[in-house]
């Protein structure tokens, strides 16, 4: 089988940079070199803070010069320097003790090196910055989205502070502080045409049109919030000597609000004008008003005020009702003034279906100009009102008079705020639709290959013939204490025929890691101690001490099953396998977050690695418990310390040489996951951060032939949309649900917060009995929308900005319990 390479420097290189041709075996044994520190020291800025105690941060302390050990042939991918690491085998004399430290006085300390900074620090200014903006902008477009009802008619209250000559009275209002009360009618066969709610994209033309071919002229009663998002329209209306008045900016009922509320709907509609149109109004009507009759105390407190405030307050004579779409005949016998008398009629042109009002326009106009009726804006009927007629002479009223330069620099701002929000709030959608896209085709991938895999290995389904030949255990161990005890136990006791090897790495633990693993005694443990030089060097060693042609790597605080290295291995007996990932479980599961990770494991984890290996895109075999061909793995070079995720990073190497990589989920390992969301959050900001490394790394598998190309095509896509793409659009399921429930249709949401729960939670089923997991668990997969899933936001959040700006992240080892166990 070959196994080939395009670029000697991207993990698929073998010694010296040659191509790999084939299953070239480098011979077994490794020189063991010491490794640069990848992850460099904090600088001073750094140093200067205090250490967190639940951090456990890794350290890379230069290593004693105790001479070296070589064997064999060193990997291409290990880096040297000056100063080489011993490799000191259990059974040889210990290393000298250091000499005792020396105390140095605080004056005569050296002065700190200085360092390149390991990664930026948080930018929670910069992050609260950027939420505190993005949701202004939610509630920017939640303000101007204000759902509103059709006018209406309601029962007016009390009148006893209203005047009468304004209950019968005109429909122009004149509250000026101050001055006696005026109310005011249009002139004998004069009609002011009165249009609310708009405008609006699809009907507001037509209106307007309909009136521009009969010459008759009208007022038209818009809304703030439409003028911002139509504004050519409103410019249109002026420009065609047409009326704009206020109609509020979000069309509230302005009797439930407080003064300042009022106040700022008027404002703001005016700056709308003001950026629109370049004019102001002076004329007010009320959303849901009515005639002059029915004005009660309430609203007669209202007229006042808004007369404080400069407006003239328009009601209707004649009401339409087109709102209710009773008919043309019916509109236009509601249009009808009494006798030749004048009138304010009120209609729509925005609010729904306003085609009845468009043709009741066409019958309506033509029939009162052939009556001798002219059609005027309020201001204009308002003027020929107060004309003196014996005089002729009339105040001087403006229509719309110009808005100030500053009114239109600050109706800019409101309009750009408004925009900017509509944008942002289509932007979500947009994601909304491209996550509901992605969730449904992973959904459908995982049901179809995930199931086909496992129905294929029911009954008495067999990799081939048995594999017994012997295995080495690789576990790579730092302040593995706790733990470690117990995870050699469980692997040393392992069933498997061919005989078991474990190799214990201690990479230069503080606690007595070592010791306790030798002092178990057991005939197949070996213990090599080695200063710290990171995972990937200690798998290294592992490798370069081992005895057998199949590598098992473990992690330290991981328990197997008698059975797990014995089925582990079994996929081997098929020669294109070239490494197995195993079932990992989550063995604490005490806590609530734990068993929110025992969930990710069996749905994310577990389902997914079936998907995989039926594309055969396996990107990843756990370090948990996984199996490889040594042959294989000494050919791509061994594990590379390149990315934080070596577990990746090795994997890809595997499956673009040409190897076959399995799931064998009958191998069941049992590892302690973080029992707080502090270390959840050290523990994948790490594998996130490295998943991107390795995606980076074997990027050029994009444009490769053959294995290669087959999984930089299928399963570079696979993590980018699946890993990277869908956990980071996610949130806007939140964000929307969020707000549908406090400003949009609460229902709706909450069917399609519930139908979303609804489908994950089929597939948890689904994954659960797969792994023949009791389903239990799963009653805490509601709860998990609202805590876990935003903690698996920020973590991939602050890994890409991480990446993104090229800082470098430390390995955070885990602080461990020793308190994973095998549930049955």
């Amino acid at each position: 089988m070959s196994a080939p390479t395009r670029d000697p420097y991207d993990g698929l290189a073998g010694t010296a940079g040659e191509p790999v041709l084939g299953r070239a075996s480098i011979p077994a044994g490794l020189k063991i070199a010491p490794q640069l520190p990848e992850y460099p020291l904090l600088d001073d800025e750094d140093a200067d803070q205090d250490v967190d105690p639940d951090e456990d941060t890794q350290p890379i302390p230069v290593p004693p010069a105790t001479g070296r050990a070589v064997v064999g042939t060193p990997l291409p991918n290990q880096r040297t320097a000056a100063t080489d690491t011993a490799v000191i085998l259990a059974n040889q004399p210990p290393i000298p003790p250091p000499p005792p430290p020396v105390t140095v006085a605080a004056d005569d300390a050296p002065p700190r090196r200085s360092a390149r900074r390991v990664v930026p620090k948080p930018k929670w200014v910069v992050a609260a910055v950027l939420v505190f903006v993005f949701v202004s902008l939610l509630l920017v477009e939640a303000y101007a989205n204000a759902r509103f009802t059709p006018d209406h008619q309601s029962e007016p209250g009390p009148t006893t502070t209203v005047p009468d000559q304004i209950l019968e009275g005109g429909p122009i209002i004149n509250a000026v502080p101050g001055q006696d009360p005026r109310s005011y009618r249009m002139p004998p066969k004069t009609i002011a045409l009165t249009f609310d709610d708009g405008p609006d994209p699809v009907w507001t033309p037509r209106v307007m049109a309909t009136l521009d071919r009969y010459h008759a002229d009208a007022t038209f009663f818009v809304v703030g919030s439409q003028v911002v998002r139509h504004p050519g329209l409103a410019r249109q209306l002026v420009d065609n000597g047409h009326e704009l008045g206020v109609h509020t900016f979000t069309h509230p009922d302005v009797a439930t609000l407080p003064e300042w509320r009022r106040r700022m709907e008027y404002s703001q509609t005016q700056l709308a004008l003001a950026d629109a149109a370049g004019v102001r109004s002076s004329l007010l009507r009320f959303p849901y008003s009515s005639r002059a009759d029915a004005i009660d105390d309430a609203a007669w407190k209202l007229v006042n005020q808004a007369g404080g405030l400069g407006y003239v307050t328009v009601v209707n004579d004649r009401d339409s009702q087109d709102w209710a779409r009773p008919g043309v005949d019916r509109i236009i016998a509601n249009m009808m003034p009494e006798g030749d008398a004048g009138a304010v009629v009120l209609l729509h042109d925005a609010g729904g279906d306003r085609e009845q009002t468009v043709q009741a326009l066409e019958r309506f106009v033509p029939m009162m100009q052939a009556r001798g009726y002219s059609f005027v804006t309020v201001t204009d009927g308002l003027r020929q009102a107060l004309t003196d007629p014996e005089t002729g002479a009339a105040p001087t009223v403006l229509r719309n008079p110009p808005a100030a330069a500053a009114e239109q620099q600050r109706g800019l701002a409101l309009a750009t705020a408004i925009r900017i929000a509509d944008w942002s709030l289509d932007f979500v959608a947009v994601l909304f639709l491209i996550v509901g896209i992605l969730t449904l085709a992973r959904t459908l991938l995982l049901f179809v290959l995930s199931g086909r895999q496992a129905r294929r290995r029911r009954g008495d389904w067999s990799w081939g013939p048995p594999v017994t030949a012997p295995v080495s255990v690789i576990v790579p161990a730092y302040n593995e204490r706790e733990g470690i005890e117990s995870a050699v136990r469980s692997l040393a006791g392992g069933d498997h025929p061919g005989g078991i090897e474990v190799i214990v790495v201690d990479d230069g633990s503080t606690d007595d890691t070592a010791d306790i693993a030798e002092s178990l005694n057991l005939p197949n443990v070996r213990v090599i101690r080695k200063p710290n030089g990171g995972k990937s060097s200690a798998l290294n060693t592992g490798v370069a001490a081992a005895s057998h042609d199949i590598i098992v790597m473990v992690d330290g605080d991981t328990i197997f099953e008698a059975d797990s290295v014995r089925q582990l291995v079994q996929p081997f007996a098929d020669p294109e396998v070239g490494a197995v990932a195993g079932n990992v479980k989550v063995g604490n599961r005490a806590s609530l977050v734990a068993r929110w990770q025992h969930i990710e494991y069996v749905i994310g984890f577990n389902l997914d690695r079936r998907l995989y290996e039926t594309l055969r895109c396996m990107p990843t075999v756990p370090g948990a418990i996984g199996a490889w061909r040594k042959d294989a793995l000494l050919a791509i070079g061994g594990m590379s310390d390149d990315t934080l995720a070596e577990d990746t990073d090795v994997t890809i190497a595997f499956c673009r040489a040409g190897w076959k990589v399995v799931y064998e989920g009958r191998a069941r390992a049992w590892t302690e996951a973080p029992a707080s969301l502090g270390q959840l959050w050290r523990q994948r900001y790490r594998w996130s951060y490295g998943t991107m490394q390795a995606m980076w790394k074997h990027r050029r598998s994009l444009v490769d032939d053959g294995p290669s190309g087959r999984f930089g095509r299928r399963g570079l896509p696979f993590l980018a949309l699946f890993g990277i793409a869908l956990p980071l659009l996610a949130p806007v399921i939140d964000l929307l649900a969020v707000y549908g429930v406090l400003f949009a249709g609460r229902g709706e949401t909450a069917l399609a917060w519930l139908a979303m729960l609804g489908l994950q939670l089929i597939t948890g089923v689904v994954a659960f009995k797969l792994d023949k997991e009791r389903l239990t668990p799963l009653w805490t997969l509601p709860l998990q929308q609202f805590a876990y899933r935003q903690l698996m936001y920020l973590v991939l959040i602050q890994s890409l900005v991480t990446a993104l700006t090229g800082g470098r992240l430390r390995w955070h080892k885990l602080r461990r319990t020793g308190e994973a166990a095998v549930h049955t």
